[in-house]
């Protein structure tokens, strides 16, 4: 008897993103993208397209500090493919001292398993964030039916 398709947990997937980051193994943290992926990050106003191109975009982020950690304080499934997680992140620069926090929204579209698209809203903007990522979910929703 064949075992049947079951749909990924998609809480689980993205702490396992998560968690390659915080590892800095860019190779498995890419491995969570479609080839064709979109990462945009609101604050600094930069959508960045394809796998390769945001593998680029994780390492040259990687190299800028020494350490950095991202922890997610909220993780949530909203269907259809869309999570939103609230995470704080830690870091200090490279060749500096002293570190820097900030807490900020993700809003991720997953589809088979892999990140199509990663919209990372400053921690101004959590609600927005939250928002944004409630319609998107009840669009692909509307869209599925």
């Amino acid at each position: 008897m064949a075992e049947k398709a079951t749909t990924p947990d998609l809480v689980e997937l993205t702490r396992r993103f998560v968690e390659a980051w915080n590892r800095r193994d860019i190779d498995a943290w890419a491995g969570f993208f479609a080839p064709d992926a979109v990462w945009e990050v609101v604050a600094l106003d930069t959508s960045v397209e394809g796998v390769a191109a945001i593998r680029s975009f994780g390492e040259e982020w990687l190299v800028a500090f020494a350490e950095y950690a991202v922890q997610p304080e909220e993780i949530l499934d909203l269907g259809n493919g869309v999570v939103f997680a609230v995470v704080g992140q830690h870091a200090r620069p490279t060749g500096t001292t002293g570190y820097v926090h900030q807490r900020e929204a993700f809003v991720y579209v997953w589809v088979e398993g892999v990140t199509v698209r990663l919209t990372i809203y400053p921690y101004t903007d959590i609600d927005e964030a939250r928002a944004a990522a409630e319609r998107l979910a009840e669009e692909r929703a509307q869209a599925d039916a």
